[in-house]
């Protein structure tokens, strides 16, 4: 080669060399995925339509004439005030993950910083996502859709006696002082407390159902009973919204657990899977529990069942197998129904709609036995290798949140009591929420 020849491939080769490291950079670069992308999108949608319309149609026909509007009206307040207090400093607070470290407990392993309040640096090209890449803010927003319903299902433990400025005000404070805290330590990552116990939830058993039950039960027992009860028949007023109700809850709820792998991908379509199967072995066993203790089977028990079982194979969906989630859901259907109606007749609480009973106790139970069937060995799809030492790990984390969230909620209400009270008085307790609260009536005839 000579020297002029020499001196032309250099010249070449210094044209070509840039455009290589503009094409190294770009394939280093994250490169989002829109098929995960749309799923994400989807789910995220599915998961709203679950608190509305879904839960306000569900519990709206469970509670009397006079108090459907209230409780529909709780939905609807709750999902614009919580969408608000996600963008301002929710977010921030569960996922931010600034001065985290593995296994070591700081302030950050209970709680994130603000250091993304009012969604700081998220752009349309910020992107997220650990086994495949979509827009932050869609993960924004799928993550404000469970922050939604968590609060909005508490509402049917206190329904038609608590006062709507009072919801208000302790739907914000619960929210910033529970949900947020809990969904940090279980979801945020290495570092968050229960996250780095180790305790597998995949999509919100401990996060949103042992969280709102718990939640709910102290609050029906700070309110106390309504007026009448349980002397006074309460009967739903229209069972055809609460099946329909129920129905989009079942629907909505394919994007709750299946969404909850992030991606469009096995973990998606397994969970979507053992979803249905749970759901339907529940609602067998609540009707056919029901069937034979009452002698007839009712349309309010098999929507129970329904909901029982997606509450309890939620935090099992990622890591368990079908027959895993078959026998989950069959459990929670029985042990759900029998919660529900002879433990809450003998304990002589009035948790109206069974926030408690359902979310509460199917919670509790998907949990626990998330650790058992998340075993390979039998069935599951998790990295469980001591079934032993998981189920002591996943007590740990459900006795964590049972404790943390009674104890916060409770002085939660109290200090509300103080200040501003509670609860509506007799007559309007009597008149009915609808009228009282908002000057409507649900039907007029």
């Amino acid at each position: 080669m000579t020297l002029r020849q020499f001196a032309g491939l250099g010249a070449l080769l210094s044209l070509v060399t840039p455009g290589l490291a503009m094409a190294a950079d770009e394939v280093a670069a994250p490169v989002l995925n829109s098929g995960d992308t749309a799923w994400m999108l989807t789910s995220t949608a599915l998961v709203l339509f679950m608190t509305v319309p879904g839960l306000a149609l569900f519990y709206g026909g469970m509670v009397r004439q006079k108090n459907v509007l209230s409780v529909m009206m709780q939905c609807f307040a709750i999902t614009g005030l919580i969408s608000i207090l996600w963008c301002i400093y929710g977010y921030s607070l569960a996922f931010d993950t600034t001065g985290m470290e593995a296994n070591v407990v700081n302030f950050n392993s209970f709680v994130g910083s603000l250091s993304k309040a009012f969604l700081a640096g998220i752009t349309p090209s910020s992107i997220t996502g650990a086994t495949a890449l979509f827009p932050e803010a869609v993960f924004v927003t799928f993550q404000m859709t469970f922050a939604i319903i968590t609060p909005a299902l508490i509402v049917g433990a206190f329904a038609e006696r608590m006062k709507f400025s009072a919801m208000l005000v302790f739907m914000a404070i619960w929210f910033t002082l529970v949900y947020a805290p809990i969904a940090h330590m279980v979801w945020s990552g290495v570092g968050g407390l229960l996250w780095d116990w180790g305790v597998l939830d995949f999509a919100g058993g401990t996060v949103v159902h042992i969280n709102a039950g718990v939640a709910g039960l102290v609050a029906c027992l700070v309110l106390g009973k309504r007026k009448g009860f349980p002397t006074t028949p309460m009967a739903p007023h229209n069972l055809g919204y609460t099946l329909v109700g129920a129905a989009m809850l079942w629907v909505g709820w394919f994007g709750f657990n299946a969404g909850s792998a992030a991606a469009a991908n096995g973990t998606a379509g397994m969970a979507m899977l053992v979803t249905q199967i749970a759901t339907a072995a529940a609602a067998l066993g609540w009707m056919f529990a029901e069937w034979l203790t009452h002698g007839k089977p009712s349309a309010l028990g098999i929507a129970s069942g329904v909901v029982a079982g997606l509450v309890a194979i939620t935090p099992a969906a990622g890591t368990v197998g079908p027959m895993g989630g078959l026998i989950i859901g069959l459990a929670a259907g029985v042990v759900c129904f029998f919660c529900a109606t002879s433990l809450k007749r003998k304990l002589g609480y009035d948790d109206s709609l069974d926030a408690f009973g359902v979310h509460g106790i199917g919670g509790i139970l998907g949990a626990i036995l998330t650790g058992v069937f998340a075993a390979p060995s039998l069935g599951g799809f998790g990295t469980v290798t001591d079934i032993a030492a998981q189920v002591w790990i996943q007590c740990k984390g459900v006795g964590f949140t049972i404790i943390y969230t009674a104890i916060v909620t409770f002085i939660i209400l109290k200090v509300l009591d103080a200040v501003m009270g509670l609860r509506v008085t007799e007559e309007e307790e009597a008149v009915g929420l609808d009228l009282a609260q908002h000057n409507e009536r649900g039907y007029n005839l």
